[in-house]
C-alpha cells in the first residue's frame, strides 16, 4: 500500500473508532446572529421598566481576561440594549443592576457615556442598584444614574486607577531565555514585562494614571453633586460598606432591587409597570463597539478595578 493510501486509511479508521463518522456538524460562518429578545421578569402593565444588567468584569469586546472567573460586560452589549429600548415607547425608566469589581478605563467610560447620553436624549429616569459589589469601574458606571440604591450588605467605592504588569525577567533567566528589542524610539517598549520598570517609566506611567484618576474624580463629583476636594478625600482606592457610603454621600439610599424598581416607577410617574430585560437566543449582533478587536491582555492595561493585594 502506498504511503498516501496508508495515511487516508488511517484517518478513516480513526474517524470510525471515535464515532465521528456518525456525526454531522453544520457550521455557518455567515449566519446572521439573532437579535435581542424581550423577557418579562414581573408585572403585566403596558408600561415597562428595563432592567439593564452590568454584572462581571467590564471589558471591551467579548474577550475573557486571564484572571476572569466571572462574566464580562462590554460596551457593545449595553449599546445594543439601549438602542433596542430607544425604539420602544413603552420603556419609561431604566434600572441598572450593577455587580462588578470594575474593569478597563475605556470600557467603563464607554458604558457610562452611553447610559448618560440615552438618559439625556430620551428624558427617562435611570436608577442604579448596587448589588454585592459595585467597585471602581462599576461605581463609575453608576454615576450615569439619577439615584443610586445600594444593597445593605454590599461594597462600593474603590475610586482610583491601577496599571499592572508581570515582571518575568527572573523566570526567563532561570529558563535560559533572553529578549532582544529593536525599537524606533526610547519609549516604544514602555512597560515591557521582560525587564523591571525604570524610574523614568514609573514617572511616565504615573502621569497617565493621574490623568485617568482626574477623569474619575470629575465623573463622581458631577454624578454625586460633591465638590472635587470632598471626592478626592474619598478617592484613595478604599472600598466602603453601603451604610458608610451613604453617610459619605456616595449613594443615596440603602435598599434592594425591588426598592430600586419601585423608585424607578415613582420617578417615571407610574403606579404599575412590568419589568423586562433583553436576552439573546443566539450569538452577538454587531454594534459600533463589538468591532473592537479581541486582544490578549498584554501591554499596559489601565483599570478602574478593585484589585486586593492578595489577588496578585
Amino acid at each position: 500500500m502506498k504511503v498516501k493510501e496508508l495515511v487516508v486509511s488511517g484517518a478513516i479508521g480513526l474517524l470510525l473508532l471515535t464515532g465521528w463518522s456518525c456525526v454531522t456538524v453544520k457550521v455557518s460562518l455567515w449566519e446572521e446572529p439573532a437579535p435581542l429578545k424581550e423577557k418579562v421578569v414581573s408585572g403585566d402593565a403596558p408600561d415597562k421598566i428595563l432592567l439593564l444588567d452590568v454584572s462581571g468584569l467590564i471589558f471591551e469586546g467579548p474577550r475573557r481576561p486571564w484572571f476572569s472567573l466571572a462574566g464580562v460586560v462590554d460596551p457593545g452589549r449595553v449599546k445594543e440594549e439601549l438602542d433596542k429600548a430607544a425604539t420602544d415607547r413603552r420603556i419609561k425608566a431604566i434600572v441598572l443592576r450593577i455587580n462588578s469589581p470594575g474593569g478597563t478605563v475605556s470600557a467603563s467610560d464607554m458604558i457610562y457615556h452611553e447610559i448618560a447620553t440615552f438618559k439625556k436624549e430620551h428624558k427617562l429616569p435611570v436608577v442604579a442598584c448596587l448589588m454585592g459589589l459595585a467597585a471602581s469601574g462599576g461605581y463609575y458606571v453608576a454615576q450615569a444614574a439619577d439615584v443610586i440604591v445600594a444593597h445593605p450588605t454590599g461594597l462600593t467605592g474603590s475610586i482610583g486607577v491601577v496599571a499592572m504588569k508581570l515582571n518575568v525577567k527572573g523566570l526567563m533567566e532561570k529558563a535560559g531565555v533572553d529578549s532582544d528589542v529593536v525599537k524606533s524610539g526610547e519609549w516604544k517598549d514602555f512597560w515591557s514585562p521582560f525587564r523591571p520598570a525604570s524610574s523614568a517609566e514609573k514617572r511616565l506611567m504615573q502621569e497617565i494614571i493621574d490623568d485617568f484618576y482626574r477623569r474619575f474624580l470629575t465623573v463622581v463629583a458631577q454624578g454625586r453633586g460633591l465638590g472635587p476636594p470632598t471626592v478626592k478625600k474619598l478617592a484613595d482606592g478604599r472600598v466602603f460598606t453601603a451604610a458608610h457610603a451613604k453617610e459619605l454621600g456616595l449613594v443615596d439610599r440603602l435598599g434592594y432591587l425591588d426598592d430600586a424598581i419601585e423608585l424607578a416607577k415613582a420617578r417615571a410617574g407610574l403606579e404599575k409597570a412590568k419589568v423586562v430585560l433583553y436576552y439573546r437566543p443566539g450569538t452577538y449582533r454587531p454594534s459600533i463597539y463589538s468591532w473592537l478587536p479581541e486582544l490578549l491582555p498584554v501591554g499596559p492595561q489601565f483599570l478602574y478595578l478593585w484589585w486586593p493585594e492578595n489577588f496578585q
